[in-house]
This record gives structure tokens, sequence and C-alpha cells, in this order.
């Protein structure tokens, strides 16, 4: 079992590796030289250009004003709530689908808002908040993921709403679910 959940918690790393590695499409402000480094190299960047750059590189070039990126989106209180609100109103057979890197963007998302509220007391609130909705959500999609994993019925439709943390945690606990129901009826 002790292998089981160290391959739910690598998988959890994987997809924040994927996230951290995905492309991002930017525009530079200003132009910028080819850099290799470590085997990575970033192509040139011409003024008012667009790109695309990984997700990793993108604050440091926007903090140094080299590049404004176009498409990140942002987690922001009302999307959590709204998030929250339709995976409450589901029945429990059914789970909302959610991106392949919601969970991801969550960690980062309460990560900010965690560093925000230190220096400004009236992000606390909005951080607090977040944080509950996220316990929620978390704990509502766990609930569903558990009754799922010990139903005997085919839930493969079912299983395509999972993201990928949450498909892997499901094979974990059908397995273990599935050995302690052999076990207590041999």
């Amino acid at each position: 079992m002790n292998g089981l959940l160290e391959k739910v918690l690598a998988t959890i790393e994987d997809v924040d590796f994927a996230f951290e590695n995905s492309f991002i499409k930017a525009v530079a402000i200003k132009g910028y030289p080819e850099v290799k480094l470590a085997g990575l190299k970033a192509e040139s960047l011409v003024e008012r250009g667009e790109c695309e750059v990984r997700r990793w590189a993108i604050e440091e070039l926007e903090r140094a004003g080299v590049i404004r990126p176009l498409e990140m989106e942002q987690f922001d209180l009302t999307k959590l709530s709204k998030m929250h609100w339709k995976e409450g109103v589901q029945p429990p057979k059914l789970m909302v689908p959610l991106p392949w890197d919601f969970y991801p963007r969550l960690r980062r998302y309460i990560g900010s808002l965690r560093r925000s509220a230190m220096n400004n007391p009236e992000k606390m609130k909005e951080y607090e908040r977040a944080l509950q909705l996220s316990k929620d959500l978390v704990n509502i999609r766990l609930r569903k993921i558990i009754s799922l994993a010990s139903a005997s019925a085919q839930v493969d439709r079912l299983l395509q709403s999972l993201t990928k943390e949450e498909q892997e945690l499901y094979k974990a606990l059908r397995f273990a679910i599935d050995e302690w129901k052999r076990k207590i009826l041999e």
C-alpha cells in the first residue's frame, strides 16, 4: 500500500512539473537575444512580437520588463466560488470535469494569497475564504471519489471527469478497497 501512496503523490508532482513546463503565449516588450542555459534554448525575442515561453520563466521575464503574458488565466475568489457551487449541486455520482491544471493553479492561487495576507491584513479574509472554499471543494470531490472507488458498478464515464491526480487516487483506493473486501470474505 505504501507504493500506491507514493504513486499518488508522485502523480501530483508530475502534473505540477508538466504545468510549470507548459507554454504561455506572451508578447515581447523589448527585443532580447537568444539565450542558452543548461541545455535549454530560448529563441531571441523581437520587440512587440508574440512568443511562447515556459510558465516557469514568465515571472522573471515579466519582472525584468522583457515580456507580458497574453493568456495567464488567473484564479480568483469568484471563479473558485463558482466551481465550489457547481460541484456542490451535482448529484453524488456526478462530478464537474476540471481542467488538467486545476490543482497546480489552485495551489499557486492559495500560496499567492497567503503571501499577500502576511503583509496586508485586508487580504487575510480573502485568503481564509479561498482556503475554506478550496478545502470544501477538495472534500466534496474526495467523498465522490471514495464512493466511486467502493462501488462495484462500471464507472468509466465518470472517471473522465477526474483530473490525473484524482484518477491516480481513485485507482489506489479501488485497489485497497477490493483487496480489503477479498481478505474479509476469504
